[in-house]
């Protein structure tokens, strides 16, 4: 029987083969990206796009579905790809050790996905994927914070412009109305962002990131079933 026989109850064999042709990238995949790669995978997605310049380390164990004692210290993108190959072989992974900027943007043809998903945490590489997306006219989703929040049920899907409470998505709508872009669809939360308490993982701390937050395991996994959701059924529909 096929892996994907009880999907396919659902959504129905064609939608099925849209699926097996569709090639997706996902840029960012920590907490909510690992998660939305993982449904993908899941869900019979054909090509998958992995871009992260991260590797995995301890502090990533509470909340990353691809972190691991025996992945600790590998790229995020190999592990992601190594746990793939063990949900469907089948699937073509390109990964990327790469940190998306709009200085690194030209490694990749934004023409040759089907769908972008954009899991990353710096604003300037956010908006450069949602601007080469756009400029395209290829289907683009983004994840606003999920960090410093406790409740996973707060996630809602808008336009950026019909967002909320989330300081992430406020930066966002500013830099997005400057260049024009009049529309993107987002997941984000309605939950006030908490102040972290203790010390601060600095181990995972970049340039030009945000300061890392507080996280937890259950809030990323549902921000990141979520865009994978939204992603299956864009693809899928007539």
């Amino acid at each position: 029987m096929d892996q994907y026989a009880r999907t396919e109850l659902l959504f129905g064999k064609a939608a099925m083969e849209k699926l097996h042709r569709s090639r997706i990238a996902v840029f960012g995949i920590g907490g909510v990206g690992g998660y939305a790669v993982e449904a993908l995978a899941r869900s019979g997605v054909g090509t998958l796009d992995l871009i992260d310049a991260d590797r995995v380390s301890l502090t990533n164990l509470n909340r990353q579905i691809i972190a691991t004692r025996q992945t600790i210290g590998t790229y995020k993108v190999d592990a992601a790809q190594a746990r793939i190959r063990e949900i469907d072989p089948s699937i073509q992974v390109h990964a990327f050790r790469c940190f998306f900027m709009p200085d690194t943007a030209e490694q990749f043809d934004f023409a040759q996905y089907d769908y972008v998903i954009d899991a990353i945490d710096t604003v300037t590489g956010k908006v450069e994927i949602v601007r080469r997306a756009k400029a395209l006219g290829v289907p683009v989703i983004s994840a606003m914070g999920a960090g410093n929040k406790l409740d996973p049920t707060a996630f809602r899907v808008a336009d950026i412009y019909e967002t909320k409470v989330c300081p992430l998505a406020r930066v966002m709508r500013y830099e997005l109305r400057r260049l024009g872009i009049d529309s993107l669809k987002v997941v984000y939360s309605e939950e006030k962002p908490l102040c972290p308490q203790g010390s601060v993982a600095a181990e995972e701390a970049q340039p030009g990131r945000r300061a890392v937050p507080g996280s937890n395991a259950f809030v990323p996994a549902a921000a990141g079933l979520i865009l994978a959701g939204e992603v299956v059924r864009d693809i899928i529909r007539p």
